[in-house]
Order: structure tokens, then C-alpha cells, then sequence
């Protein structure tokens, strides 16, 4: 049992005749229940908190070809690459020709992927996203968002070439008021 004991000293207290002798009173305090109290916090802390997680993404490689060349080689009637813009700007075009640049909305290209996704084989479908200096996170994060509301399982994140950001910029503005 864990106790703290205090000494019964009276102090500078006066002796002799006439003066009563205070009282000597023991202090002493059972520190048993607060210690039972901090295991019971602990206990209850350990249980109640949420061990973190780990989380990992899931990811599916490309499979080894003999030329590295080959290996990511896209074929063009499959290929559908979206431009992010500057301002919610969105351009996409299909095949490998980026001077057929189509504008878009963010509420409209998701038409456009399914519109993509349903005349194309699903084993040659890739959609090319390509955000430009302009894009904001949001926008990015979006657009990932709609390859997983559309379950478009090929995607590949690849930066724009100068060719396509002037092609975006003078689209850009062309149409400011998008």
C-alpha cells in the first residue's frame, strides 16, 4: 500500500506551564486508489485510440516487353489525352494528333470519356492526362476522380509537351469566357 506519511512536529510552538499542548495529528494520504485511477486512464487511452493504418495504393505496372521502346507505346485509335488548363480549363483530343484540340467543361468531359470509353476496345483504351503549369490541384485530383467514377483502369499521368501548352494557351484564349 503507497502512503505518504507527514511528521507530527508542533514547530516553533512555546513549552511549559500554562500552555496547551496542541494536538498531534498524523497526516497521511493512501495513494493506492490514484494510483489504480492512472492505470485505469492508461487502459482506457490504449483501447480507445485508433491505431493508424497503413495505406497503400494499388498499383498495375506495365509488363516487360524485349524493346524498351515498345513498352509504353500506346496505339492511336485507343489514345484519349486530356489537357488541364489554367482557370477550369479542360481540352481533350483523341489519337496522337494534338492540333484536333477540342474545349470541354468539367461537367461535360466525363460525356466525352464514356462517349470514348464505349467505342473503343477496352484493352486499347488509355487516357492520357497531361496537367499543365496552369492547373490547379483541385483540378487534377478531379479528373483523377472521374477515371475512377468511369473505371477507366488504364491512366497514366505524363507532363505536357511545349507543342500542346501553346496549343492550350492560344485555345485559352480564344475562349476566355469558358
Amino acid at each position: 500500500m503507497a502512503s505518504i506519511e507527514g511528521g507530527g512536529d508542533s514547530g516553533g510552538h512555546k513549552k511549559g506551564p500554562g500552555v496547551k499542548k496542541a494536538k498531534k495529528l498524523s497526516t497521511r494520504v493512501d495513494m493506492t486508489p490514484m494510483v489504480d485511477l492512472g492505470f485505469l486512464l492508461i487502459t482506457f487511452f490504449i483501447f480507445t485510440t485508433t491505431m493508424s493504418q497503413p495505406t497503400a495504393m494499388t498499383l498495375f505496372l506495365p509488363k516487360d516487353v524485349e524493346k524498351p521502346e515498345d513498352q509504353n507505346k500506346v496505339k492511336e485509335t485507343g489514345a484519349f489525352t486530356i489537357l488541364l488548363g489554367g482557370k477550369d480549363h479542360i481540352f481533350f483530343y483523341e489519337g496522337l494528333d494534338p492540333t484536333k484540340l477540342q474545349s470541354s467543361s468539367f461537367k461535360k468531359i466525363r460525356e466525352e470519356i464514356i462517349r470514348k470509353k464505349q467505342s473503343t476496345n477496352p484493352e486499347d483504351l488509355v487516357m492520357i492526362i497531361k496537367p499543365s503549369e496552369e492547373a490547379t490541384y483541385k483540378n487534377t485530383v478531379d479528373i483523377l476522380d472521374e477515371m475512377t467514377i468511369n473505371e477507366i483502369k488504364r491512366y497514366a499521368m505524363v507532363d505536357i509537351s511545349p507543342q500542346e501548352y501553346e496549343l492550350v494557351k492560344i485555345t485559352e484564349a480564344a475562349s476566355p469566357g469558358q
